[in-house]
């Protein structure tokens, strides 16, 4: 079994303490640029569920990165994603958040009209332009696969093996993959789904999530149901540990109550245990025994973020209208308290105090694990001579 060093305990012979990110790359939009072109538009991005694509023509846009996408099914039901651009004169294509065509895209502006599967089918005067070829002038596409009931996409010329970047998250977490297959997580349904409006850093709520110094502090009902999260310590920092249940608690609910039954596939070692899971760089995965949390982010800015969060049950719970506000409840209010505390911090990144950033306390160590690789992935040398070959 794969372990890791006491989380209270800092390396020998180094500070207790580790320096954070400087406040600017909380707040500098040069900063964001590069992450956007660097992080969210170089890796697999978590995009939608499959639900809220339905069938052909049903669509949803997002922002990624820079970029707004289009994502949508084919007439064979197979999954598409375009850039949500006319490739005429570069109006936006679709500028509702969802809905569902008929038949074809078409832009607002010179109607020229696409396919499902994006391909350029009429244009005013079409047919006198003979060198305007369909395919090639057809929507741009941008690399799709669906993993866990969820669509990921990838903006690069040639996207990063999936399973090297997002498997390996839970591989580092969970010890294998199989440890979360046994969840089923693509069979479930959504329950629920609140999105967040947060003004903050993507990077203070990332931050946030990984550790739990803070959990005693702001998260009393989260520390009743879990009650070693009062002691600080962040699960996800050991391999395949889940933090167990009060001995008087019967389910990951507001009151400790009864839940919904648990997950078919899980075994007696996980039906009293909570896993937290970061897939970097923008989803956050909640495991316990019989639901699952699953948040996404869409970092908009610098200081603008907005989190996706749905609580998926086994279809039958959901169809048969169950009420699972005890279970939406608790984390629902561990998001509020957490995105408070992430926009109370944000206006401090641009203090003259915080211009070299903060410092890091021992069981926030692995915290400075993630700061590393989010400066390997910007730092604009190592970034330019990856690229000059």
């Amino acid at each position: 079994m794969t372990t890791t060093p006491d989380a209270t305990t800092a390396p020998a012979g180094e500070s207790s303490l580790i320096p954070t990110l400087p406040g600017a790359a909380y707040v500098d939009p040069a900063v964001f640029d590069r992450e956007c072109e660097r992080i969210f538009e170089d890796m697999w991005f978590c995009a939608a569920h499959e639900s809220d694509l339905p069938g052909p023509g049903a669509f949803r846009t997002v922002q990624v990165g820079r970029e707004s996408i289009l994502l949508t099914r084919s007439r064979r039901g197979e999954l598409r994603a375009f850039y949500n651009v006319c490739r005429h004169r570069g109006a936006r294509i679709c500028l509702e958040d969802s809905g569902e065509k008929a038949r074809s895209f078409q832009c607002p502006y010179h109607a020229w009209t696409y396919d499902f599967d994006g391909r350029l089918i009429a244009a005013p005067n079409l047919t006198k332009m003979p060198d305007i070829d369909r395919v090639d002038y057809g929507l741009r596409a941008v690399h799709v696969r669906s993993w866990m009931g969820y669509v990921w996409v990838s903006l690069a010329a040639v996207p990063p093996s999936f399973e090297d970047t997002v498997e390996a998250e839970v591989v580092a977490r969970l010890g294998t993959v199989d440890n979360i297959a046994t969840y089923d997580i693509a069979s479930l349904s959504i329950g629920r789904r609140i999105t967040y409006e947060v003004k903050a850093n993507w990077k203070l709520i990332v931050e946030n999530f990984m550790e739990c110094y803070h959990c005693a502090t702001i998260h009393p009902e989260l520390t009743e149901v879990l009650p070693e999260f009062a002691d600080g310590l962040a699960a996800q920092y050991f391999v395949d540990h889940g933090a167990e249940f009060g001995e008087d608690i019967k389910g990951f609910t507001i009151d400790g109550s009864e839940g919904l039954g648990v997950l078919p596939g899980l075994d007696e070692y996980r039906d009293r245990k909570y896993y937290a899971i970061t897939i970097k760089p923008q989803v956050f995965v909640n495991l316990v025994p019989d639901h699952v949390i699953w948040h996404r982010m869409y970092p908009l800015s610098e200081q603008l973020t907005i989190v996706e969060c749905d609580w998926l049950y086994t279809p039958d719970v959901v169809t048969s209208g169950r009420d699972v506000s005890a279970s939406v409840e608790l984390f629902h209010r561990v998001n509020q308290q957490d995105f408070e505390a992430c926009e109370r911090t944000q206006p401090s990144m641009s203090s003259r105090l915080y211009r070299d950033g903060g410092v890091l306390v021992p069981s926030e160590h692995h915290i400075g694990e993630f700061h590393a690789w989010v400066t390997a992935r910007t730092d604009s040398q190592k970034a330019d001579s990856q690229e000059g070959g």
